[in-house]
């Protein structure tokens, strides 16, 4: 007689995705895994999502529906469903999202073959991903947690021991970065990850979500964040602490231009100083030597040089964009392609 599997709790806050959440549900239950909870907990959405996580938790025993009176963000509902959870095991998923049937099985399986503490898989919808298979020392994790490869900050597409997550609640003040300082902090007390690089979860774009909803406030949390990861990895992963900093820099930059190329909440300015400051805080060429590509890296230099400087480029990046859409247009109108 087959040993029965541990329980593994999948967490799915929900929050304004009544067009989303079906779908998302739909492919949790059709999971081949034959022992998890699904633990939602609607944190007071306005829309009917809350009432499609009852009408699943009515029809389906292996689901459990909570409601929070107030809206407390995504970190709290997080932490809502951790604490409700009885598995052995806990995995996170976007209630915007939505995952192949055979997700828990391959998380489980890479964990125990390989004497992991934590699995991570593969995703679709972030250009993110791919290689192959490997098992990923502690120290090799952060530098791949810094640089965004093979894997991301995210807490979905993993698989964490319960115990952990319970150790490490989510920061309710971090907002929209509260996944990359939760599986930083967790990094600290594993030895090994195993990554598979199925392309098991599914990302879907959502334009009106936090990252995506340009600059603002929110976004901007995550620099106080980098700034405690970048001094304490100087510490617990010194090896990783440049590639933070690149971090740092390539985040700095990517809102910096997104500022001076939309509006940015109402004092575009005040935001560009703040990112100004964050470049010369974290800059230096070994820092700038791991920017991925040359015209980050510019954008990076000339941000580090100064306001008016990076303004420049900002527009030289602008004028080429609109001469390349511009020359497509007309290639078009022609009836040739304009690619080679």
């Amino acid at each position: 007689m087959e040993e029965q599997k541990p329980r593994i709790s999948v967490i799915v806050p929900v929050y304004n995705v009544e067009a989303y959440v079906e779908k998302c549900l739909a492919s949790l239950a059709a999971q081949t895994y034959p022992n998890m909870e699904i633990i939602l907990v609607d944190d007071a959405s306005t829309d009917g999502g809350g009432r499609i996580c009852d009408a699943w938790a009515a029809r389906d025993g292996r689901f459990q529906a909570f409601h929070l009176s107030e809206n407390r963000g995504v970190s709290n509902a997080r932490n809502v469903g951790v604490n409700q959870a009885a598995g052995d095991y806990i995995a996170f998923v976007d209630s915007d999202d939505y995952v192949e049937p055979g997700l828990l099985d391959v998380l489980y399986r890479a964990l125990k073959e390989n004497c992991a503490d934590i699995s991570i898989c593969g995703n679709i919808g972030l250009r993110l991903g791919g290689g192959s298979a490997q098992i990923i020392s502690r120290e090799g994790a952060a530098q791949c947690l810094a640089r965004r490869s093979c894997f991301l900050w995210t807490a979905w597409g993993k698989l964490f021991p319960a115990e952990l997550a319970k150790q490490n609640p989510f920061d309710g003040q971090a907002l929209c970065c509260e996944d990359l300082l939760f599986f930083y902090q967790i990094l600290k007390q594993i030895q090994r990850i195993a990554y598979v690089p199925d392309p098991l979860y599914h990302y879907v774009y959502r334009e009106n979500s936090i990252v995506n909803h340009g600059v603002t406030e929110k976004r901007c949390i995550v620099f106080s964040v980098l700034d405690w990861i970048c001094k304490d990895a100087s510490v617990n992963f010194p090896e990783a602490e440049t590639c933070f900093r690149q971090t740092a820099l390539d985040t700095a930059a990517r809102l910096a231009m997104q500022t001076v190329s939309a509006d940015a909440d109402k004092n575009p300015r005040n935001y560009l100083e703040r990112f100004r400051d964050v470049v010369r805080r974290h800059f230096s060429f070994r820092a700038l030597a791991l920017c991925p590509d040359g015209k980050s890296a510019a954008a990076e230099l000339a941000l580090w040089g100064g306001i008016p400087i990076f303004k420049v480029l900002a527009a030289i990046y602008r004028l080429i964009k609109h001469m390349k859409k511009k020359q497509g247009g007309v290639t078009g109108e022609n009836g040739q392609s304009s690619s080679h």
